[in-house]
C-alpha cells in the first residue's frame, strides 16, 4: 500500500466521523475495517443534541434528522398492564441557542450509511476485509501492519476499532475497569401487533424486563431483553435466537399477541466499564470504544466517541498542514479524557439506577437511564490550555460550546450564527457595528484560516450578520466592542475586549501559525 498522511483504523461511528473530518479539510486518509461487510446493527441508537450540532458542521444533519424520531414517548407496562405512559423529553423544544431540543432515535447503522455516504463526496471510501494486526512507530512515521502480511506507511494512525481495541493492545496502554455478570439480549427485528408510537417496555418482578423500540419508516425495531432466570452463574445467557427472543417477550409481556420476525442482527451485551489512562502515544491515537467503553445508560457513549473524532480531526489536520505545532495535539488527551471519565461516571449510575427499578411494580422503565446534561449541551473544556478568557465581562466563557443565535444576512435573508461556523474555519466574532476595523487589522496580521464576522444590531456598512432580535447578543452576553474567537469544532476558544486586538493575533498565531 502506498504511503497515506493519516490512517483511520475502524469504520464505525468514530472512525467514520474521523475520516470525514480529515477528509474535508484535504488530508490524505485511508479508513480500514476489518469486516467485509458494514455493521448492521441498530446498537448505537441515539443521538444527543450535541451529536446533531457535530452532524450539522459536517453538512448531514438533514439526513440524520428525517432518518430518527424525536420525542419518542415509553409506555412501561408491568404485568401485562399499561401503569405509564411518558417522554423525559416533552418539557424540551428549540430555542435560539440551542437549535436540537433532545436526542434522536436512530438506528446505528443507518447514522454509519450516511457518514459513509457523505464521505464518499470526497472520494474516500471504507477499505473492507483489511485488518490492522500491529504496526511500529518512529519520529516521523507509522509503519502499520496489515493481515497478511501488508502494510501502509503513515504520517499518524489512530485506534477507532472498538473494545477489543488492536491498535490498543499493541501500544501496551492500560484498559481498566470493570465488568460484571449483568446483561442484556440485543437485536434488531420486525414485529407484527404493535403500532409504532411508543418505546414499548414491559416489566415483571419475577421474570425480568424486556423492551421494543420502533425505528423510523421501516419495520425494525430494537429488542432489550432481561430475562432473570436465564443467566448462569458465570453471567452468560442462552445464544441469541428469534425463538428465544419470542419467548422472553411472551414470558415477561404476559403474551401481548405481539410476533417477531426476521431477524437482522442478534446479540448479547454484558455490563464493561473501562477507559485507558491515556488517549496518545506518539503518533498513535485511540479514540471512541477503543479508548473507553461505557454502560448503555443515557446513550452516551457512542456520542462521546463522535466528539472525540470531532475534537481531534481539526487539530490533527493543522498540523499534517504544517500550520500549527504539533504541541496541540497533546490537547486531544488533555480535552478529551476527562470527559470520558464523567461519562463512565454518570453512564455507570444511570445503569445502577436502570438495574435497580426494572423488576419494581413501579418501574420507570428506561426513563430511569437519563443523565445529568444527558444531552451533552453543557460539556466543554474551561480547564484547557486553549481556553482563554481576557479582560471582559461576556455571558460564556473560553471552553463553553459557542452558542446558536438566528439572525439575518445583510440583504435580509434568514441566517443562523451555525452557518456562519459551519466548515474548517475559526470564526472571530466582533459585536457592535464598530468591530469591522478592528477584524480588518485582525485579518492583516491573523492566520488565513479564519473568517471575520461582525455583528451588528441593524443593517449597515460593514456588517455581516444582522442581529435583528438581539439573539446573539444575549445569548453571548456582548457588548458592544467585544471579540469572540470560535474553535473549528464549536467551542469558544478566546474572548476579548475591542482594544485587546493584540490578544487575538497572539493566540491565532500561537495556535494556527500566522499568514504569509
Amino acid at each position: 500500500m502506498s504511503p497515506t498522511e493519516a490512517v483511520v483504523a475502524g469504520a464505525g461511528p468514530t472512525g467514520l466521523t474521523l475520516a470525514l473530518e480529515l477528509a474535508r479539510r484535504g488530508v490524505e486518509v485511508r479508513i480500514l475495517d476489518r469486516s467485509p461487510e458494514p455493521f448492521a446493527g441498530s446498537r448505537g441508537k441515539g443521538l444527543t443534541a450535541r451529536s446533531q450540532e457535530v452532524m450539522d458542521d459536517l453538512g448531514i444533519v438533514d439526513e440524520i434528522v428525517e432518518a430518527g424520531f424525536r420525542h419518542l414517548p415509553s409506555r412501561v407496562a408491568v404485568r401485562g398492564q399499561v401503569v405509564r405512559d411518558s417522554d423525559p423529553h416533552a418539557d424540551l423544544s428549540p430555542t435560539p441557542d440551542r437549535p436540537y431540543d433532545g436526542g434522536l432515535m436512530i438506528p446505528q447503522w443507518r447514522t454509519e450509511q450516511i457518514l459513509r455516504e457523505r464521505l464518499s463526496e470526497f472520494g474516500i471510501d471504507v477499505e473492507r476485509g483489511v485488518e490492522v494486526v500491529g504496526f511500529e512507530q518512529t519520529t516521523d512515521k507509522v509503519t502499520v501492519r496489515l493481515a497478511g502480511g501488508g502494510t501502509v506507511m503513515a504520517r499518524y494512525l489512530v485506534g477507532c476499532d472498538g473494545g477489543r481495541s488492536t491498535v490498543r493492545k499493541a501500544l501496551g496502554v492500560s484498559f481498566e475497569g470493570t465488568g460484571g455478570i449483568e446483561g442484556m439480549l440485543l437485536g434488531d427485528v420486525s414485529v407484527d401487533g404493535l403500532v409504532p408510537d411508543h418505546w414499548y417496555q414491559w416489566t415483571h418482578p419475577e421474570q425480568g424486563f424486556v423492551a421494543l423500540c420502533p425505528f423510523r419508516g421501516i419495520n425494525s425495531w430494537q429488542f432489550q431483553g432481561v430475562p432473570f432466570a436465564d443467566f448462569d452463574e458465570e453471567g452468560n445467557l442462552p445464544e441469541p435466537s428469534l425463538e428465544y427472543f419470542q419467548r422472553v417477550l411472551d414470558d415477561i409481556a404476559c403474551g401481548p399477541g405481539v410476533r417477531l420476525s426476521d431477524p437482522t442482527w442478534l446479540s448479547t451485551w454484558h455490563v464493561n466499564v473501562r477507559m485507558v489512562d491515556r488517549f496518545r502515544d506518539g503518533r498513535v491515537f485511540l479514540a471512541g470504544d477503543a479508548a473507553h467503553v461505557h454502560p448503555p445508560a443515557g446513550g452516551l457513549g457512542m456520542n462521546t466517541g463522535i466528539q472525540d473524532a470531532y475534537n481531534l480531526g481539526w487539530k490533527l489536520a493543522l498540523v499534517l498542514a504544517g500550520s500549527a505545532d504539533p504541541s496541540l495535539l497533546d490537547t486531544y488527551e488533555e480535552e478529551r479524557l476527562p470527559l470520558a471519565r464523567w461519562t463512565l461516571g454518570v453512564s455507570s449510575a444511570g445503569l445502577q439506577k436502570v438495574a435497580a427499578n426494572l423488576g419494581r411494580e413501579d418501574s420507570e422503565g428506561f426513563a430511569g437511564a437519563v443523565t445529568e446534561d444527558g444531552q451533552q449541551l453543557g460539556l466543554g473544556y474551561p480547564w484547557s490550555s486553549l481556553s482563554r478568557d481576557g479582560d471582559v465581562t461576556t455571558g460564556v466563557r473560553a471552553g463553553d460550546r459557542a452558542p446558536d443565535a438566528p439572525c439575518l444576512s445583510p440583504d435580509g435573508t434568514p441566517l443562523r450564527l451555525f452557518d456562519v461556523f459551519r466548515g474548517t474555519h475559526f470564526t472571530v466574532l466582533g459585536f457592535g457595528g464598530g468591530s469591522r476595523h478592528i477584524l480588518q487589522t485582525l485579518a492583516e496580521d491573523a492566520p488565513d484560516d479564519v473568517t471575520y464576522v461582525v455583528v451588528g444590531d441593524s443593517r449597515g456598512p460593514g456588517v455581516d450578520v444582522v442581529d435583528d432580535r438581539g439573539l446573539a447578543r444575549s445569548a453571548y452576553g456582548a457588548h458592544g466592542g467585544t471579540l469572540v474567537v470560535v474553535r473549528p469544532d464549536g467551542y469558544v476558544a478566546l474572548t476579548a475586549a475591542a482594544t485587546a486586538a493584540d490578544d487575538v493575533i497572539d493566540y491565532l498565531g500561537r495556535l494556527v501559525g500566522r499568514s504569509s
